[in-house]
């Protein structure tokens, strides 16, 4: 592709006009696969602010006492920094954007199962985006609770937590309804041979979570809408004052969030299992096992809510038996690292941008999980729980996991919805720099949490300052790289070389249709006569 090249629109498949004209072509389309994008450029958009605001945050933290900020203005963007990355981009990332996008396709189908609720759905998102940003600027101003919104301080404070608890509310009612439409399409609408056996680990990544959000996400809903009652009506739930139980809050509110993480990872580790064959020109190892255990993160993943709480208070039996249910539902991610890791093994790799996300991934999800297990084990978590080493733990897992995953998934799959591709170098490039400069930020932060750093606090101790230091210069690394990423991404998918037939040798359906695919997806129903990861290697007839 030349430098000079002019924008050429794409054309062709679902990007021809539906009858509709301008933007209501797109915010009210039925078509799974505008409505994925509109979930794409909606959470891509709500990730760059929420990296603005991180970047905010460890402007702060470069050095001890005020930076750039009052306190009072660093709990608000740190509050808000949490709100928009967890329920505007991480939730809905990969499910509602590129599940939307390439699972119909994957399992053979025409569209998803209730075309007008999933559209629905975008619209949910849409509104709770509004209203959480609006109480940021009415009201109180922006709620400083952090994101879990604590009680009593959520109840207590005079900043405006009941609109963006209610935003939030708006949102869970989004996950649930895309996960109703997606849990139906999986069960009702797969082609003809297309069985459980032969479904794409996406697409079983998918279904486990979508049961995550259809039974977790009302708990949620439900308490949110009880804190907005105990503001607003004075009622005595969660504020020790009024004969609350603050605890209590704190045991309903994990419930479904500690769920929540895997309603953010199992879709990346979806991501991941497309990935790692493709580019390894291998069948997957251990196909029914990485089902299975995606199945089984979703169910274990909601039983260990308690790991959070081990400060709180509870019993020396409660202690025990989280603690213990937060190292089984270690295991079935194990087996999926263990077995991409075989699937590696002796493969043809290809180390092109998907790749180097994927495998990224591997490493990064690990140092996540098994410094998760640090803080499942009571003794230690004693010790570093509100530190940092939380803040670098859970970044490891959610922007280290989900957030290279779904890089991976950009550069993989969009190419083929655009009919163009993006420049190779600049990628490897991008991901070079995301790669280290991630690493020097939140493993720094483990290291300073380790040391005692608490959490959550706009100053620290002399002794903290050099660490803290380096862990803002990680941060302009990672942010260099992410630009890189998404410029070379913008002007690639929009005037990038013609991306036609199936470069990257993928298995699954999607890679069947044309490119751009059709707005009906497939031009005849397709008939399932194998399993999706049926690859040869490279050099083979």
């Amino acid at each position: 592709m030349s430098s000079d090249a002019t924008v050429t629109p794409v054309t062709g498949g679902f990007w021809e006009d539906t009858g509709k004209r301008g933007i209501a072509s797109w915010i009210f389309s039925t078509d799974h696969k505008r409505i994925g994008l509109l979930y794409l450029y909606s959470v891509l958009g709500f990730f760059l602010v929420g990296v603005f605001l991180g970047v905010l945050i460890r402007l702060e933290l470069m050095a001890p006492g005020p930076t750039i900020m009052t306190a009072k203005t660093y709990n608000a963007v740190f509050t808000v920094h949490g709100v928009v990355m967890i329920f505007l981009f991480i939730i809905p990332g990969i499910p509602a954007s590129f599940g939307n996008l390439v699972m119909p396709i994957q399992i053979g189908a025409r569209d998803v199962a209730f075309p007008r609720l999933n559209l629905l759905s975008w619209w949910l998102y849409a509104i709770g985006a509004v209203i959480v940003l609006t109480s940021l600027f009415t009201g109180g101003g922006a709620p400083d609770t952090g994101w879990t919104f604590y009680v009593p301080f959520s109840a207590r404070t005079g900043t405006n937590v009941s609109l963006a608890v209610f935003g939030v509310f708006v949102l869970g009612f989004s996950s649930i309804l895309t996960g109703v439409n997606f849990v139906t399409t999986i069960h009702r609408l797969r082609a003809e041979g297309m069985n459980w056996g032969r479904l794409p680990l996406f697409v079983w990544s998918l279904y486990a979570t979508a049961w995550v959000q259809i039974l977790a996400t009302p708990i949620v809903a439900i308490t949110l809408l009880m804190v907005i009652a105990e503001r607003t009506l004075g009622v005595g739930l969660f504020d020790p004052s009024r004969g609350g139980d603050p605890v209590m809050y704190q045991h309903l509110f994990w419930i479904y969030s500690h769920p929540a993480v895997y309603i953010m990872i199992l879709p990346a580790m979806g991501v991941i299992s497309e990935v790692i064959p493709v580019f390894s020109r291998k069948p997957i190892f251990g196909y029914k096992m990485i089902a299975v255990s995606s199945v089984a993160i979703a169910a274990a993943g909601s039983v260990v809510w308690g790991h959070h709480m081990f400060t709180s208070g509870m019993s020396d039996t409660a202690v025990m038996v989280f603690s213990f249910l937060t190292f089984v539902v270690a295991i079935p991610s194990a087996i999926k690292v263990f077995n991409w890791v075989s699937t590696l093994y002796r493969g043809s790799i290809s180390l092109e941008a998907p790749m180097l996300f994927a495998l990224s991934f591997i490493l990064l999800f690990s140092i996540g999980g098994l410094s998760g297990l640090i803080l499942g084990a009571a003794a230690t978590d004693i010790h570093v729980h509100d530190t940092h080493f939380v803040v670098g733990h859970f970044h490891y897992v959610m922007f280290g996991g989900t957030g290279f995953a779904f890089f991976a998934a950009a550069h993989y799959w969009l190419p083929k919805f655009y009919g163009r591709r993006y420049k190779e170098k600049p990628a490897i490039v991008a991901w070079a720099l995301m790669f280290v400069g991630f690493n020097v930020m939140y493993f720094t932060m483990q290291v300073l949490g380790m040391k005692g750093m608490p959490r959550r606090y706009f100053d620290y101790l002399p002794e903290f300052a050099r660490l803290n230091f380096v862990a803002t210069v990680g941060s302009w690394i990672l942010v260099t790289g992410l630009i890189i990423m998404l410029v070379n991404l913008w002007r690639g998918l929009l005037k990038g070389e013609p991306f036609e037939g199936n470069p990257w040798g993928g298995a699954s359906l999607e890679w069947i249709t044309a490119t751009p695919p059709p707005t009906e997806n497939f031009e005849e129903d397709p008939v399932v006569t194998h399993g999706p990861y049926d690859f040869k290697r490279a050099g083979e007839p």
